[in-house]
């Protein structure tokens, strides 16, 4: 096992749990989605893939093919992130969290 894809698999779990969770009832991602122009239905279910990708990159301590899956998952919605803040022109500052956990995820994958 490698011990550093293992703390940073759980540094993205929580993450992407807590941001996962708060696509449920934060106002700020209510007026986020909105301002993306993107529907109310969609932030449900991106919290819903991040909490998914967040279970699978936990599991994936164990079982290095669901880290696979998740990580790509959550990957993939990080790129999405991205595209839609440049989409919108975001400022920088609010593209960066998004690049790295795509980042950290890749790393993740290449390592484990």
């Amino acid at each position: 096992m490698n011990t550093v894809a293992i703390i940073i698999q759980i540094i993205l779990a929580v993450g992407f749990l807590m941001f996962g969770a708060s696509k449920f009832g934060s106002k700020q991602m209510v007026d986020e989605f909105t301002r993306y122009g993107m529907p109310q239905w969609f932030r449900v279910i991106t919290g819903l893939l991040e909490i998914a990708g967040a279970a699978l990159l936990v599991a994936g301590i164990w079982n290095n093919s669901l880290v696979a899956y998740g990580g790509l998952l959550v990957a993939v919605i990080m790129v999405g992130a991205v595209i839609t803040h440049l989409r919108i022109k975001d400022p920088v500052s609010k593209i960066g969290m998004p690049i790295i956990l795509v980042i950290l995820t890749l790393v993740v994958l290449f390592i484990k």
